[in-house]
């Protein structure tokens, strides 16, 4: 196995999840929030609770700014704040009511288009694509 070409496999493959993912998200969020803002509350979706260094780590934002946005995020009652019971210091942000709202609708939009792409494959194609999914989340993408 040649790991070098291994590695260029992979650049055009996390390069081709990101047209892909431009993609099905276009225009699928709320014209009352911005695309740094959707990719937050996208993220805290999939991944709550967060920290606000957990969103700043992963967005490759820098903390201030990470603050301002999320503060901008709470104002629109599109997220809360909980504070960790141990800690009073750390808290942790989840989607609220209105954010869970929001984001389903998004995620609707998103499914939809997603639904769309692989309307044609075969039910075998679908068990490969879920099992490469799977291997890849386990071995590459794990945390």
């Amino acid at each position: 196995m040649d790991k070098k070409a291994l590695f260029f496999k992979c650049v055009s493959f996390t390069t081709s999840v990101h047209r892909v993912t431009h993609e099905l998200t276009q225009n699928a969020k709320s014209d009352s929030i911005t695309p740094v803002q959707y990719s937050i509350l996208e993220y805290i979706t999939v991944s709550q609770p967060v920290t606000l260094s957990d969103i700043s780590d992963c967005q490759h934002i820098s903390m201030p700014n990470t603050s301002r946005e999320v503060k901008k995020l709470s104002e629109k009652n599109l997220i809360e704040k909980i504070s960790d019971t141990e800690d009073r210091r750390k808290q942790y942000i989840r989607l609220s009511k209105d954010g869970e709202i929001m984001m389903n609708e998004a995620f609707a939009c998103v499914e939809s288009r997603f639904q769309n792409r692989i309307q044609n494959a075969s039910k075998e194609d679908l068990e490969d694509i879920e099992r490469a999914l799977d291997i890849l989340q386990t071995k590459l993408f794990y945390k």
